[in-house]
């Protein structure tokens, strides 16, 4: 049995390396020489810098800056550094500076949350002489359509008066203008790729606010009402930098940080997939059996480019079966999902609230693990059994 684990991090419990650890833990159970082969996924969000790190193999190296969080406090963000061609690359991970797993910055009412901290690691990443910067969207906390970085960037944001707005969704709401004469002239010099787990507009029903808002905290009573702010600050954030930007896929993702980044001039790649051919993925699937894929919680985001569904397009093409196995399953989503997976399954035995989930999380994953590997032998048992009649 040659087997490929590719799951995503199950957010707030294990990140993607421990996810495939608790599965092989699982299958070692039904298989004891089996080939396993561990590609931990990522597509933006959290964990795409560990993936990054993980598989250059020693090229690239972690580095911690201290930068302002989401809620202003400030953070240990890590970065990933290496030489690509001569020239220094670097890799943020944007939740590692305002995620929405950083409790304290969650304390924080979302209306005056910022990505500042991003402008501010980037500011500091060009004064060390990096020029390419690759971006991992996904996992945020913010809704600020990215105004907070490009503040911290040199832009001007002011209001009719022509003072000083801050860049947070509520002060965001007196935006009058934009005065794009400060920023960084550096950035004129920089290749910025904005790796992505979603493809999500700036504004309207699927876009940043209305799609992502509840879970970062905005008000069901607030979403309409943030949505025309971004929507408005979107209007003379292109008048200015003269890009038309906010409809583009991907403007939306991290609560709008996506659009701000395209108007600096960001190319947009699909964070999975630029994982997947960094971890050498279609090369573990060739002669694989099987394929064991998983996240947090799936649902039909997940269909959206999401690192599971990645995997089962790359699965398919080699003709291999992929399952889902994940923290949840939305039961509304199964029909959907159950299209591209060969079988989708949560890991709760039972009622169980969410710090049971994260704290049993490696021990259940096993547990699931182990029982669909018994199901699936069963299965492959039965088949040679007909075969050889």
């Amino acid at each position: 049995m040659n087997i490929v684990l590719a799951p995503d991090s199950f957010k707030g419990s294990l990140d993607a390396p421990h996810a495939c650890a608790a599965m092989e833990a699982g299958l070692r159970r039904v298989w004891p020489t089996a080939t396993v082969r561990a590609r931990p996924m990522a597509d933006g969000g959290e964990g795409t810098l560990d993936a990054i790190l993980h598989a250059s193999g020693g090229a690239a190296a972690r580095d911690t800056l201290r930068v302002p969080g989401a809620g202003g406090a400030d953070v240990d963000a890590a970065v990933g550094l290496l030489r690509e061609c001569g020239a220094q690359v670097a890799f943020i991970e944007v939740a590692q500076v305002v995620g929405i797993t950083d409790a304290a910055a969650m304390d924080v009412d979302v209306g005056a949350r910022s990505t500042a901290g991003i402008g501010v690691l980037m500011r500091a990443l060009l004064d060390r002489g990096v020029r390419d910067f690759r971006v991992g969207l996904g996992g945020s906390s913010t809704n600020d359509g990215g105004a907070g970085m490009l503040a911290a960037l040199g832009v001007r944001l002011l209001d009719a008066h022509g003072d000083p707005v801050d860049a947070t969704p509520d002060c965001l709401a007196r935006l009058d203008r934009i005065d794009v004469a400060s920023v960084d002239p550096r950035l004129a010099e920089a290749r910025i790729t904005v790796l992505s787990d979603v493809d999500n507009p700036l504004c309207g029903a699927s876009g940043a606010t209305m799609m992502f808002g509840p879970q970062k905290g905005v008000p069901q009573s607030r979403l309409r009402e943030y949505d025309r702010t971004l929507e408005r600050y979107a209007q003379r954030a292109e008048a200015a930098f003269g890009r038309d930007v906010a409809r583009q896929g991907s403007a939306g993702a991290a609560g709008g940080l996506g659009f701000a980044l395209q108007l600096l001039g960001a190319e947009v790649a699909c964070g999975a997939d630029v994982v997947a051919d960094l971890i050498g993925l279609d090369a573990a699937i060739v002669d694989a059996a099987w394929v064991i894929t998983g996240e947090g919680r799936s649902d039909a985001q997940t269909l959206r480019s999401k690192a599971p569904f990645i995997v089962a397009q790359r699965a398919r093409r080699g003709a291999v079966p992929v399952t889902l196995v994940s923290g949840a399953i939305d039961p509304a989503s199964l029909p959907a999902l159950g299209m591209h997976f060969a079988g989708c399954f949560g890991l709760p035995h039972g009622p169980s609230d969410l710090a049971a989930c994260v704290a049993n999380a490696s021990a259940w994953l096993a547990d699931r693990v182990e029982q669909v590997a018994r199901v699936f032998a069963a299965g492959r048992h039965g088949a040679h059994a007909r075969a050889a009649l």
